[in-house]
């Protein structure tokens, strides 16, 4: 079937208004694009931090008050999940609402469900309210993310890549990963703002919520920056040439199915590292210290710093040698933080601040080089769903399930078995670049 072309009788208001910004322009400079990609990554992250942070600081005690607090935050952390299991049936979804009305009509209906079930939660009502209803809207809400985040993935950093100049691939590959440590920094920053100015009872009452309205207008911002760039002339050369053309995931897997497997296992390292030293480790210390949240959450607004400069590190260390090596060695880094670093959380203020600035640190160096490594193994037909169903599937396998996974681990056999949990994710990073090898990638 061949694909639809974004015209005006199936494109967006935003997406026309964005087409006639370039109307004078033939083509994007990939620093266009990398800032374009940039805003795009770092709105999400925002998105998935504030809900993250919340997770730690207020869904146990506002929606599971009758749970102590070690259950309600596993509670807690079991909705977190939800969103990872309905992002692959939101990729499907979207992806044939892209092939019959363009990627215009799907990304703006994604994002707008996004900011829509985002700013939801800020009007949230409690268990004291509503009882048991309270979290069913919670799971609904988070299912909505999920859903919405299947259909954001709109092929700019595939269009990054195919236009980056060949001895800077390395540079341009970690370009989208920068939106992590971004919005990690910002929605760490937000959250520790409040609870500095706020006393306990307003933060809890109503002060949590802000953030989420905030992600909104992020959101939108973020949308029309994403628009301007595949309303462009280049972006559509690439989609009608099909380079960038959405094709069908059953087709893929059956197709390229060994590419998708074997790319969803290699980023598990940074993936599975993750959330161990964003989510979990907050969850660890606002249940075991008596200090308040504020101080660990300074603690990671200096790791995300830490990993925004790792990650722009990886790509120059990435175009001198090579991207397998980076991940590769990387992996193998992550496997020995993984044997001794987590028994450092139990070991006051240093350990804590020990285990989240070197984990922060090596996170960046390979979740820099981690976004589509096997993306060239693709055919140029199944490039632009393979990148995006290889992510999708990615974050299922190795980050969906971490916070969860990570402290329940941790409260039933103590903190090594966590090391045990990140060192799995090592291990599948190194066979996955074991076994493709052979095989042209996107690595050399």
């Amino acid at each position: 079937m061949a694909a639809t072309t974004a015209s005006p009788a199936n494109s967006t208001q935003l997406e026309r208004d964005a087409r006639l910004i370039n109307a004078r322009e033939h083509r994007v400079r990939p620093g266009e694009i990398a800032v374009g990609v940039i805003i795009g990554r770092s709105s999400e992250f925002f998105d998935f931090f504030v809900y993250a942070i919340a997770s730690v600081l207020v869904f146990p005690s506002l929606i599971f008050p009758y749970a102590d607090a070690l259950t309600g935050t596993l509670y807690s952390f079991a909705i977190f999940s939800l969103a990872f299991i309905a992002r692959p049936f939101g990729a499907v979804l979207f992806m044939w609402v892209d092939r019959r009305h363009g990627r215009g009509v799907k990304l703006t209906t994604a994002l707008f469900l996004l900011g829509g079930s985002t700013a939801a939660i800020a009007f949230l009502p409690g268990y004291a309210q509503v009882g048991d209803v309270a979290v069913v809207i919670l799971a609904l809400l988070r299912i909505g993310q999920g859903f919405a985040q299947g259909g954001t993935w709109d092929g700019l950093p595939a269009l990054l890549s195919l236009n980056a100049p060949p001895r800077r691939r390395g540079w341009f590959a970690m370009v989208p990963q920068l939106g992590a440590p971004i919005g990690m920094f910002v929605a760490s920053a937000l959250f520790a703002f409040l609870l500095a100015t706020l006393k306990p009872e307003d933060f809890f009452d109503w002060g949590w919520r802000y953030p989420f309205f905030v992600a909104f207008v992020i959101n939108v911002v973020a949308l029309f920056a994403r628009l301007r760039l595949i309303s462009t002339p280049d972006f559509q050369r690439l989609f009608e040439n099909r380079e960038l053309q959405p094709s069908r995931v059953l087709e893929l897997l059956r197709e390229e199915g060994r590419t998708v497997i074997l790319g969803a296992f290699a980023p598990l390292a940074s993936f599975a590292l993750f959330h161990l030293v964003t989510v979990f480790p907050l969850s660890w210390a606002v249940l075991k210290s008596n200090e308040p949240p504020l101080r660990f959450l300074t603690i990671e607004l200096v790791g995300a710093a830490v990993g925004l400069a790792a990650v722009a590190l990886s790509g120059v260390i990435a175009n001198r040698v090579s991207r397998r090596m980076v991940l590769g060695v990387s992996a193998v880094l992550i496997g020995v933080y993984s044997l001794v670093a987590p028994q450092l959380l139990a070991r006051g203020p240093a350990g804590e601040w020990t285990y989240v600035l070197v984990g922060f640190a090596l996170l960046g160096i390979a979740f820099g080089q981690s976004s589509g490594a096997l993306n060239a193994s693709f055919s140029p037909k199944h490039r632009y769903t393979g990148a995006g169903t290889t992510a999708t599937a990615a974050w299922f396998i190795g980050a969906g399930f971490a916070p969860l996974v990570a402290l329940l681990l941790a409260s039933n056999f103590g903190l090594t078995s966590v090391g045990v949990y990140l060192l799995s994710g090592a291990v599948c990073t190194l066979a996955s670049l074991g076994l493709s090898r052979n095989r042209p990638v996107e690595l050399t």
